[in-house]
C-alpha cells in the first residue's frame, strides 16, 4: 500500500480516538506543511508511520495544553517535530509569542523531548538534505536497546545482513556457505529466524518448494549498525 493510503489510514486511526478540542485540533492542524514531511522526509526513512502522533497534546509549563506537530514515540525515546515555515505569523510575531514559543520547547526538554525544528522551505525545495540530518539524527536513538539487552542479531546473522546489504537485493544458500565457511544445514537455520525478523523473504526455484534464493528486504540500519 502506498503513502497516501497509510496516511490516511493513519489520520483515520488517530481521529477515531479523539474527541472534542484534540479532535479539532488534528482536523485543522495537520496540514500541508506536516504532510509534506510525513510524505518528503518520514515516509521514505522508515516506510510506515507507527509510534508516530499528529497534533499530539502536551502542556506547558503553565499547565495549558499545547500541541506539538508531530511526536515520534518509540518506546521511552521522545522527539518532539516542529514543522516552522517563514511566513507572516513568524514574520510579525511580538516578543509576548516568541518568548512564549523559546520557552516551550524549553518545558518540552524538560519534559523528556528531543526538540527538532524542521525548516518549511527545505521540504519544498530539498527534503533529501532534511531526510539526511534525519537519518543522522535518528540512527543513535533507533539503534539502543531500551531494556538493556543483548542485540537481537547473533554475530552469524550480521555477517550475513553485510553480504545482504552489499549484495544485488538476491542472495542464494551456496553464497554464504562459500562465503561465510559454514555448513549449509547451518545457512538454514539461521536463514530462517531472519526470515521470521523479517529481513529476508524466500523464493523458491520455480515449479519446486526448494528454497534456491532468499529477498533481502532493506531497512535503515543495515548499512549503518555495522
Amino acid at each position: 500500500m502506498g503513502f497516501t493510503e497509510e496516511h490516511q489510514k493513519w489520520l483515520d486511526r488517530h481521529k477515531r480516538r479523539r474527541t472534542g478540542e484534540r479532535l479539532d485540533r488534528l482536523e485543522r492542524g495537520h496540514g500541508h506543511g506536516e504532510r509534506m514531511f510525513v510524505e518528503r522526509v518520514w515516509w521514505p526513512i522508515f516506510g510506515h508511520l507507527d509510534d508516530l502522533h499528529p497534533e499530539y497534546e502536551v502542556s506547558d509549563w503553565r499547565g495549558r495544553p499545547y500541541f506539538v506537530d508531530l511526536v515520534w514515540k518509540p518506546g521511552q525515546v521522545k522527539f518532539a517535530i516542529e514543522i516552522k515555515g517563514y511566513g507572516p505569523h513568524v514574520q510579525h510575531t511580538d516578543r509576548t509569542r516568541y518568548r512564549q514559543e523559546l520557552n516551550r520547547e524549553t518545558y518540552l526538554q524538560i519534559a523528556g523531548y528531543r526538540v527538532v525544528s524542521v525548516p518549511y522551505d527545505d521540504l519544498e525545495s530539498m527534503p533529501e538534505l532534511t531526510i539526511s540530518l534525519f537519518k543522522s539524527l535518528l540512527i543513535p536513538y533507533l539503534l539502543k536497546n531500551p531494556d538493556g539487552e543483548r542485540s537481537q542479531y547473533t554475530r552469524l546473522e550480521k555477517d550475513i545482513l553485510r553480504m545482504a546489504a552489499h549484495s544485488n537485493g538476491l542472495i542464494r544458500p551456496v553464497d554464504l556457505v562459500n562465503e561465510l565457511g559454514v555448513n549449509p544445514r547451518t545457512i538454514r537455520k539461521f536463514m530462517k529466524q531472519l526470515c521470521n525478523k523479517g529481513k529476508f523473504r524466500p523464493l523458491p526455484a520455480e515449479g519446486s518448494n526448494r528454497i534456491c534464493r532468499y529477498e533481502y528486504i532493506h531497512s535503515l540500519l543495515d548499512n549503518e549498525i555495522w
